[in-house]
């Protein structure tokens, strides 16, 4: 089992602005949602980098966070989090597959369209700790889009 990186943390209600960018910025992050206030990430440099940032920003907003290191408790727990995470991913990639397929069906400004999706799947693929078998797939979307807007171009 891998250890995580959590960041335990609460903010006040209001002004609701500070709570909402911490939250997007745990999106961002592909966190796991572990509880109200828990999130966790697998350990690493990076990945413990990031939340001590986000708990940085959390106390400058008045709020309290905590970084805590931890392993689950079993093998069962660890495959939970690892498949919300999958999950959550998959449905992600699933996103750029559908939109590189509309984008070939409609052969309007391919170039535009391959760029962007490219940074959406670079993206995903910062916050991707247990890739699914989405991520090849969008992957040779993403790379059938660029063939098509070499082509026209």
């Amino acid at each position: 089992m891998r250890p995580g990186v959590l960041l335990c943390y609460r903010l006040p209600r209001e002004p609701s602005t500070p709570r909402i960018s911490v939250w997007r910025k745990l999106e961002r992050l592909g966190v796991a949602r572990i509880g109200d206030g828990l999130v966790g990430l697998p350990n690493g440099n990076r990945t413990r980098e990031q939340l001590e940032w986000v708990a940085d920003e959390v106390t400058d907003a008045g709020g309290l966070a905590t970084i805590w290191l931890a392993t689950p408790g079993n093998q069962q727990q660890h495959q939970r989090i690892a498949e919300s995470m999958t999950v959550a991913r998959a449905a992600e990639y699933r996103q750029i597959i559908a939109e590189a397929k509309a984008a070939a069906r409609s052969a309007d400004d391919l170039a535009r369209a391959q760029l962007r999706l490219r940074t959406a799947l670079r993206s995903i693929q910062r916050r991707d700790y247990f890739p699914p078998p989405e991520r090849e797939q969008a992957q040779t979307a993403v790379a059938t889009i660029t063939s098509s807007a070499a082509a026209t171009t």
